[in-house]
Formats: structure tokens, sequence, C-alpha cells
């Protein structure tokens, strides 16, 4: 049967290890023990020789006398912080030196221990460092797996109105203004949001986005601000909401038209004050966070309408950007179209060509009531759809394309339905290669319908 020690050798984390100490004993146990315990470690009669020896290696771990010639303990931690900041570091106390230690964990130190100290007290607190160190490591390889997932914060196309986007954005990121951005569903608003906050001063904290017309209402208070435990059914334990969550970043509120008139004042109060206050608390407290909010809605209008209070309106709207839709861009979908499909499909070459000729036209005469969320949907059916690259128009959904912008401009100068019904038809047997019954149901109508419509001499030539 195993012993505890030897349980505990086998589940620690191997760590390079600086041990700094006059004591010759000490020196000689050490350099003996730690790596029985799976650690590299190199010993130092002196503060001096131990930051040599930081000048030419990095260490997990520093382990460090507080009271030694030439250069005492704290000197030897502020070069280690300065050297190589993520290095934890543990100092040794005797019991005269209590005052030093606390001084040493106000530098950063990770522990402390106290003279005369057991080798499992040595061990345990190095499996402590190999945890903290290794949760780290993690907690980065998961940032950036999400980094892939998400992309980057990059607002794509060289359209004149992206262009102002961008320029605005650049302008208020660095700011602490409230930022409110406009645009119909589907056009990038979270996107834009986190490129505001990527671009600003709090990039390195939690950025924070909850759709507030995704919540029942009598959860968004909750959701927003956290509840202590018991402050209404079902409320069994205390929850941290996520203004507190976003604190020293940025939370986005999209959706905010769709947030109830109740919650509306209490995010007014948050918003001035800079304090919460829990579900079911009777104290407040303040938390330092930036607001980003998006709408499709008109909040003007809904103020008119009492359906939006002003005062929240005003508080909110600080600074303006408005994102265009994708029909007033269509120029830009070529290199969104890239972009969406290099996520899509990671391993494609760069130098693949993704579009034919006639998809992108295909997508460019589209009126994408969707916007980018729906070119993305589009794209990934396509991208499943197709045998070989590059996307064929019969690679798109059926249901693709009988919104086209050539219809609304037939609309616009005066075209009559004769001329629309040509159009849907013509584009719906192009996109099929002449099959009449993959167009019939891509246009709702039975095969016998298209037959006739064909016959009535809009499409005759085409139908030959």
């Amino acid at each position: 049967m195993k012993s505890e020690s030897q349980s505990q050798r086998n589940k620690s984390i191997p760590l390079k290890v600086l041990f700094a100490d006059d004591e010759a004993h000490l020196q000689e146990l050490i350099r003996a023990e730690l790596p029985r315990m799976g650690h590299q470690v190199t010993v130092c009669p002196d503060g001096l020789t131990a930051v040599a020896a930081l000048e030419k290696n990095t260490f997990d771990c520093v382990i460090v006398d507080l009271d030694m010639p030439g250069m005492n303990g704290i000197g030897v931690i502020a070069k280690v912080k300065e050297l190589s900041p993520s290095t934890e570091t543990v100092v040794l106390t005797g019991k005269g030196t209590m005052e030093s230690a606390v001084e040493a964990l106000r530098y950063g130190s990770f522990d402390y221990l106290q003279k005369p100290c057991k080798l499992i007290e040595i061990q345990a607190l190095l499996n402590r460092i190999g945890e903290k160190r290794e949760l780290a490591k993690r907690c980065q390889a998961l940032q950036i797996r999400l980094h892939r997932i998400e992309g980057e914060s990059k607002l794509i196309g060289q359209h004149r109105s992206m262009q102002r986007v961008r320029a605005l954005i650049e302008k208020v990121a660095p700011t602490e203004s409230t930022v409110l951005i406009l645009g119909e569903t589907g056009t990038g608003k979270e996107l834009a949001a986190r490129a505001v906050h990527d671009q600003s001063l709090r990039a390195d904290k939690p950025f924070v986005a909850i759709n507030c017309g995704a919540l029942p209402e009598n959860l968004i208070e909750s959701e927003l601000f956290g509840h202590r435990k018991g402050a209404f059914t079902g409320a069994d334990e205390n929850r941290t909401g996520l203004f507190e969550v976003a604190d020293g970043g940025t939370i986005f509120l999209d959706e905010i038209g769709e947030l109830p008139k109740a919650l509306q004042a209490k995010l007014l109060r948050v918003l001035e004050s800079g304090e919460i206050r829990k579900v079911g608390d009777n104290s407040s407290f303040k938390v330092d966070v930036r607001v980003v909010c998006a709408t499709h809605r008109n909040l003007m209008a809904m103020v008119e309408a009492g359906e939006f209070r002003e005062d929240l309106m005003y508080r909110i709207n600080t600074f303006e950007v408005h994102l265009p839709p994708l029909r007033d861009r269509s120029e830009d979908i070529p290199e969104l179209a890239k972009h969406l499909l290099a996520r899509f499909c990671p391993s494609l070459p760069p130098d693949q060509v993704l579009l034919s000729p006639a998809a992108v036209e295909a997508l460019q005469s589209y009126v994408w009531p969707g916007n980018v969320r729906e070119l993305a949907n589009v794209l990934e059916h396509a991208a499943i759809l197709c045998e070989e690259f590059p996307i064929k128009p019969q690679d798109l959904p059926r249901h693709f394309g009988t919104r086209s912008l050539v219809g609304q401009k037939l609309v616009a100068s005066g075209g009559t339905l004769r001329d629309l019904e040509a159009q849907a038809i013509a584009a719906a047997l192009d996109r099929h290669d002449g099959n009449k019954n993959a167009a019939a149901e891509e246009l709702g109508v039975s095969l016998k319908t298209l037959y006739n419509k064909i016959n009535q001499g809009a499409l005759t030539k085409r139908a030959a």
C-alpha cells in the first residue's frame, strides 16, 4: 500500500525551482529531496547568486529566505517580478520576521513558510503552485480555442459605409463612453461591440454579452444583477450577475429595446451611479463596467410611444454607430464569403477559388433580409452540399434568391407583375440548370403552374 507522501508525489506537476538560502544544511536537503519529488532545482547560497541565475534561466517557482547577506529576500522577489512576472515566489521566514513575510505577500508572493519547515509542507506548497500553473495553461488554451471559434473582432468590407464604421469605432474605443450600435438583425452588432472592447483599454478584461430579448422578463434582473439565496421561489443559492462578472471589462446589452420598462429604470440607476444591487439584497456595491448597447428598433419612436424611457435613451446613445445592411454593400460579399468559408473549411488552401462567377453574381443580386448572418448560413449550406470548390449556383439553398435586388429595382422603376414573375422564374431555372421540378419547388408553385407561366409567353425562349 502506498504511503500518503508517495501518493502526493505521484500527483505532483514537475516544476523548475530556484531555492536561495544561506544555510548549508538546508541547501543540501533541498538539492537532494526536490528532484525526488519530480522537480528540477537550482540551489543558491545568497540573493545575488539567485539574481544571476534568474538572469540566465526561467523558473516556475522561486523559494527565497528573507534574511540573507548581500541581497535580502525582498530584493530577490522584486527582481523576480521585474525579470519574470509569471514566476511564483515563496518566502522562508523565521519567527522574528513575520512583518517581512507580510511585506513579501504585498509584493505578490504566492505564500510563505515559517522555519523550521517540513519537507511535506514544501511539497504541498509546490503541488499548489503546479496546479495553479496548470490551470493557467488550460485557461490560455481555452481562450485560444474560443478566439478561433469566435474569430477575430474584424469588421470585413471595404465599402465606404464600413470604412466609416471602423473609423468611428477606432475613435470611441479608447474612451469610456457608452456606445449604442444600431442596425438590422444580422448585420454584426455583437462583432462591432467586440471590436469596441478589443480596441479599448479594457481589452484584457471580460467581455460579457447578453441578449435582452432572449430571457423571460422575470429572470432578466437576476441575470443582470444577481440575487441572494431565498430572494424568490427557486433562488436556492446566491447568484453572481453579469454586471459583476464583467467588472473591469465591458458588458454588451444586445436588443436593449426589448428590455422591460421596469428594468429600464434600474439599468438607468446603474449607469448613473455605477452601483448594482442584487435581488433580495439591501445594500449596493460598486462595479467598474463599460456598457455597449445595440438594437434593431427605432428607440425614438419607442420613446414617443411610451415604450422606452427617454432619459435612458439619452444615457445609452452617447455615441452612435450605424451598421449598414448587406444589400447596401453587396460589393463586400466576395470578401465576406472568403472570410466565412475559411471558418467553415479551415483546411482549404489559401489560394483556393471558393466561388464561381455565377455564384458571386447570385449572391450579390439577393436582397439579404437576414444580412451577414443569413449569408453565413447560405455559405455553410453550400460548402456542405458542393462536391468540390468553387461553389456554384446550384449548390445554394433551394429557397435562396427568391427575393432579389433586381426584383426590387423593377418595382422601384414601375415594372409589371409579369416582369417580376419572369425574373423569379428565370433566376430559379438558372440556379437549377433548367430543372423545372426543382425550380417549381423553390418558387413554391406546382409544376403545372410553372408550365402555365412559361406558356404565357414571358419565358418561351428559355423553356424551349
